[in-house]
C-alpha cells in the first residue's frame, strides 16, 4: 500500500505566479510527497502525489485557470489495473 495515492498533475496559468511560494504553501498545508512546481509567473506546472487531489485543484484554481489535469491512483497501478 501506498503511502500517497493519487499522482496528480496539472497546469495553472494566470499572473505573478511564484513558484516558491506555491511550494511553500504545498510544504505547509497539505500531506503528499514527489512535489515539482516549475514554470515562469504566467505558468507553472504542477506534479504531487496525494491522498487528497480535491485540496490541490481547490488551492490551484485560487491562483488561476487551472487544465491538463491528470490524476492517477497509483495503487491501483501498482495492482495492474486502469486508472
Amino acid at each position: 500500500m501506498l503511502e500517497f495515492r493519487y499522482d496528480t498533475q496539472l497546469l495553472i496559468e494566470g499572473e505573478d505566479l511564484d513558484e516558491d511560494t506555491i511550494s511553500e504553501y504545498f510544504t505547509n498545508n497539505f500531506k503528499g510527497d514527489c512535489l515539482l512546481a516549475v514554470g515562469d509567473d504566467e505558468m507553472i506546472k504542477i506534479h504531487f502525489h496525494t491522498n487528497e487531489p480535491w485540496k490541490v485543484l481547490e488551492y490551484c484554481a485560487s491562483l488561476g485557470e487551472i487544465y491538463d489535469i491528470v490524476i492517477e491512483d497509483m495503487d491501483r497501478q501498482s495492482r495492474g489495473l486502469k486508472g
